[in-house]
């Protein structure tokens, strides 16, 4: 669609002079305000104006009817689409509207005339457009009454003439017509106009020279921005030409190397590239580079012969070839498989642990068979032969547990005992595969990725290589890294990984990979598939003691620079530090803790108001770590209120307890369940609620109890999520104490999934839940009878100080759970809930 002309006027002349009178009566004194966005318009010049906005069209129309007279008025900011009165500046120019073109997208432009410089009086229109009362202000011409005042005029009319040329000389984008207009230009109003339209003014600077109301003024001002613009463009022609005489210097610079070659080549002397060849080439040599690898090296090496020095992708090559010269193809460090010493150096290092302990042990006799019988095997036949060329190092093993329980620690001690280098690489939040893989030499900045990098730093090609919380990996629109570890932790595949910026293969199957986690849930299938899970669990209270006793208090003894003889903490505190100031699964707490007691001695140590010995006791816990920060009592004042009951949950830092609060008030028949949880859990709950309804009559429960009654049911835990099915015989026990108004039995915990005909389904984590019950001082635990064969995984330490309650039904559990008796308090608890 072709452009619509809306209006044309019929002459473009000038409508009316500065200097006559009916100039002001063109310009009225009511006139719509049209904001212009980065530029400035002048009296006596033309200027084209696009608009798209609604109201600046409506205001266009509107002045095609009247006098074609409108107010052009620059905005303080330009990034403003629509700007209020406060945010235009006061001083414009009118001008007078010439031709009106619509587009066909709806948009018009405008050919415009400016008229008279004006000062915004006040506006008395903001919608649909701006409109407001103007007044025009001349501007203060040159003095013409006195011979030397005319004089100067004269003179700096010139000189801004003068300058102006020159600027056109230098700046080839303006038309050389312009310097003809500006000599032709009678009046200084006209010239300073003319030359300021024609710059490429700051906005700013545009917009002052408006407001200036003399004219010599505004001469004198675009001198200065004429000097200024000159000498830029002048400096600008100076730096073209100093590059281009740099260009022609590099090529007398690149013959006069190659001649200097010669002359160096005869005189037997070799320059800095050459050396660089020649060391690189014995670099290559010394590597024991696999073919393909060799090929490659030696292939970017001719290369960098035929390539000057000076050239960008020099120093890309030289970098490249330097990473493949310094991998270890070929460097191993030698097994130590003493299984004997490999024990020892296990116990060293852990206390406990002890079945983790046994699989490693397990797998390193695996190894020492599988080398002290490889020539026996060898000899049967070629195939046997090929096929122990192809064994790796076989299978992953994945350390599962809470923080704090040693998973790291374990592969140092791998390490250790097998004689290894260590190297670990923490993949917590990683997101990009070019972190495994690299990035491809293309890329500017590119670099090998972090398994590369790290076997380039350790100097080895069969380290113990730790991949530090593996199920914390993520994924976005740059790839993903669980993806990219299939290969690193195939043993069928790895040994032909093929890092991007290296691009030929490096063997890792002599590498021994061990990952760690808190869950397996978050780690992708095929990934958790090509790993063995070797679990480990959380503490009990006096494994705890026994670690603080031979592991952390030596260790915190000598991080904070004191001495064996100076301190001393005897069992009875270290206990009181785990029962009062720490409840975690590992010890990472409780080292924190032994860490600031030490700390607070070396301070007194170096004041000299220590003792010699200072045996911290019990007592002094107060002074050394302030107030107790776990009170177990808490746990048996809750439950004394019907409708309180403790579940035992299982979570990615160990096991806890949760408390579930039940609570009615007058209402009908409604039930809302709080506390951050998920799908399941809600599903759980509403068929406890269904079974203790279901049972109401059996229970003694009041026959209006649910229909006149609103139930609340909270598990309080912070912004903690909440989810699964175990939780189910624990919301009905709430439930069930809330409306018998019997309080659940003091020291009581449990676990285990319902069904609506009330049967105990049996659930995971037993374990971690247990221990987390014996860590909160619970005495009795009730679980599903189906999970009585996990209750072999607990330590018989804690099995010993505590009841199991093995149950088939929910009938059960409430027996066990609630007191025979209703409370006293059945009606309120202690924050008046009913």
């Amino acid at each position: 669609m072709d452009e619509e002309v809306l209006f044309e006027s019929s002459t473009i002349s000038h409508p009316a002079s500065s200097d006559d009178e009916n100039t002001k009566s063109i310009v009225a004194d009511d006139l719509p305000v049209l904001p212009l966005r980065g530029s400035v318009v002048y009296p006596k010049n033309w200027l084209p104006l696009p608009i798209g906005q609604e109201r600046s069209i409506r205001l266009v129309e509107d002045s095609l009817k009247d006098n074609r007279i409108i107010a052009l008025v620059t905005s303080k900011d330009e990034n403003v689409d629509e700007p209020n009165p406060d945010e235009i500046h006061t001083i414009g120019t009118a001008a007078q509207v010439h031709r009106v073109l619509k587009t066909p997208d709806g948009t018009m432009r405008l050919l415009v005339q400016g008229v008279e410089r004006i000062r915004i009086v006040k506006y008395v229109q903001e919608e649909p457009y701006l409109r407001a009362q103007v007044e025009i202000i001349p501007e203060e011409d040159l003095p013409d009454s006195e011979e030397s005042a005319q004089l100067e005029s004269e003179a700096l009319m010139r000189a801004v003439q003068e300058l102006f040329r020159n600027l056109l000389e230098l700046e080839p984008q303006l038309p050389d017509e312009l310097a003809v207009m500006a000599v032709n230009v009678e009046d200084a109003r006209g010239l300073a106009y003319l030359v300021a339209s024609s710059m490429n003014l700051d906005v700013n600077d545009a917009q002052a020279i408006l407001e200036m109301d003399s004219v010599h003024d505004k001469l004198m001002q675009l001198a200065g921005l004429l000097k200024k613009e000159i000498e830029v463009l002048e400096l600008g022609r100076k730096i073209q030409s100093e590059a281009h005489g740099e260009m022609e210097r590099m090529q007398r610079d690149f013959f006069l190397r190659e001649q200097m070659k010669a002359i160096q080549k005869e005189l037997g002397d070799e320059d800095e590239q050459m050396a660089d060849i020649r060391e690189l080439e014995e670099r290559i040599v010394e590597a024991k580079m696999p073919e393909e690898a060799e090929k490659e090296a030696n292939r970017e090496l001719d290369r960098m012969r035929r390539m000057p020095i000076q050239a960008a992708e020099y120093s890309v090559i030289k970098t490249y070839l330097d990473l493949m010269v310094s991998l270890p193809w070929e460097k191993v460090s030698p097994d130590n498989l003493d299984i004997a010493h490999a024990r020892k150096v296990l116990d060293e290092d852990h206390y406990g642990l002890d079945e983790i302990k046994e699989r490693i042990l397990e797998f390193l006799a695996v190894r020492k068979l599988r080398a002290d019988r490889k020539d026996e095997r060898a000899e049967e036949d070629e195939n046997v032969r090929d096929k122990i060329r192809r064994e790796r190092e076989g299978v992953v093993l994945c350390f599962v547990g809470p923080p704090g329980v040693g998973k790291t620690s374990l592969g140092i001690s791998i390490a250790r005992a097998m004689n290894r280098k260590f190297v670990r690489l923490a993949l917590g939040g990683v997101r990009d595969e070019a972190e495994i893989r690299g990035f491809r030499r293309t890329y500017i900045g590119s670099m090998p990725g972090r398994i590369i990098q790290s076997l380039r730093r350790v100097e080895t090609r069969n380290p113990v290589f730790m991949l530090d919380e593996v199920d914390k990996l993520g994924s976005d629109f740059r790839g993903d890294p669980s993806s990219a570890l299939l290969e690193v932790l195939d043993p069928e595949q790895n040994r032909e990984f093929r890092d991007h910026y290296l691009d030929v293969s490096f063997d890792l199957s002599q590498v021994m990979f061990i990952t760690t986690a808190n869950v397996l849930d978050t780690i992708p299938g095929p990934l958790r598939d090509r790993m063995e899970i070797i679990q480990l669990s959380s503490y009990t209270n006096e494994e705890k003691v026994k670690i603080a006793e031979g592991y952390l208090v030596p260790r915190q003894i000598k991080e904070n620079g004191l001495r064996d003889s100076e301190i001393e903490l005897p069992e009875e505190t270290l206990e009181l530090i785990v029962q009062n100031y720490t409840r975690e699964a590992g010890v990472r707490g409780m080292e924190r803790e032994i860490g600031k007691i030490c700390r607070k001695l070396a301070a007194k140590v170096a004041a000299g108001t220590a003792k010699k010995l200072n045996v911290i006791k019990p007592d002094d816990l107060n002074t050394y770590l302030g107030k107790r920060k776990i009170h177990s009592e808490e746990i048996i004042e809750r439950t004394q209120i019907p409708g309180v009951a403790i579940g035992l949950a299982w979570t990615m830092t160990g096991g806890d307890i949760l408390f579930f609060e039940a609570t009615r008030v007058p209402g009908e028949k409604g039930f809302l369940v709080t506390g951050q949880i998920g799908d399941v859990m809600k599903e759980s709950a509403q068929a406890a609620r269904s079974y203790v309804r279901n049972r109401s009559e059996l229970l003694g429960i009041d026959a209006d109890a649910f229909k006149k009654s609103d139930i609340h049911l909270h598990i309080p835990a912070g912004s903690i999520p909440k989810d699964g099915p175990s939780a189910g015989i624990t919301m009905a026990t709430a439930l069930a104490s809330l409306l018998t108004r019997r309080p659940v039995r003091a020291g009581v915990g449990m676990t285990g999934e319902l069904t609506l005909r009330g049967k105990v389904l049996p659930i995971g984590g037993i374990k971690e839940k247990v221990l987390a019950a014996a860590r909160f001082g619970l005495k009795t635990v009730i679980l599903p009878r189906r999970n009585e064969a996990d209750l072999d995984d607990v330590p018989e330490s804690v099995r010993s100080k505590m009841n199991f309650v093995l149950v088939d039904i929910v009938d059960e559990v409430l027996d066990a759970a609630l007191e025979d008796v209703v409370s006293n308090n059945s009606h309120s608890d202690k924050t008046g809930l009913k």
